[in-house]
């Protein structure tokens, strides 16, 4: 059965790369001290793509930590006080002194598992939705029932103002009832790429035992980001 499922998301991933002009995406390398991903970031997010080439070129994620770790559910790196390694600092409010344009392209880019999405404030200082400049989380997510997804349906009708009742495509909810994801977050935070390699590495750190904070016990460092060749 999970040789079925892992065949089932290999065509998945070939589908999302034959389906982009893969000439025109960017890829990117993240070195780990858990082992390697690799992502690609959406050409038609602009903002954030070429935010998010900028920082990776400059060195920024080189040392820093992957702060908030929730099994089942995210991992999240990218604040800077993360390198300084000083234990009384509560990560996850260090930015760069800017906040990026909410570019929210749903229903097309949704958090299946693997979306790469901009982390932000919450709405209640936040009500345009602009996200960090800087911190992002990769989805590990859980798998859904059709049940689960009718309610998760009328819930983001309501959070998202729409006329008509929001409904996922079957595409959609084939990949949340067998790979998962967190679609609970879908129309509210920008997805702005996704994970093609290194899914066992997403599972290995999000597996991580955390404390209070959701910070790994165990420390997890980006040690290198790099733009590659498909």
């Amino acid at each position: 059965m999970k040789k079925l499922i892992f065949t089932f998301f290999f065509i998945i991933v070939s589908s999302f790369v034959f389906a982009n002009d893969s000439t025109k995406l960017t890829f990117v390398k993240i070195e780990t001290t858990h082992g390697s991903m690799k992502i690609a970031l959406y050409d038609d997010v602009l903002l954030h793509k070429e935010n998010f080439i900028k920082l990776v070129e400059n060195g920024f994620y080189e040392g820093v930590l992957f702060h908030r770790v929730i099994k089942d559910f995210m991992i999240q790196c990218g604040d800077p006080y993360s390198k300084i390694g000083d234990p009384q600092l509560r990560l996850g409010s260090g930015d760069l002194g800017y906040t990026i344009k909410s570019e929210i392209v749903f229903p097309k880019y949704y958090h299946k598992k693997g979306a790469i999405a901009a982390a932000r404030r919450p709405d209640q200082v936040n009500p345009d939705r602009e996200s960090s400049a800087c911190q992002f989380y990769i989805v590990e997510g859980k798998t859904f029932s059709d049940e689960e997804l009718d309610e998760i349906e009328f819930r983001l009708t309501q959070i998202l103002n729409l006329n008509t009742r929001f409904k996922y495509t079957d595409e959609q909810r084939l990949m949340y009832k067998t790979l998962g994801g967190t679609p609970h977050l879908d129309g509210q935070y920008t997805v702005f790429g996704e994970l093609i390699e290194g899914f066992d590495v997403l599972e290995k750190i999000s597996n991580l035992p955390t404390d209070e904070r959701d910070q790994p016990l165990e420390e997890v460092k980006i040690i290198k980001m790099k733009i590659v060749k498909r």
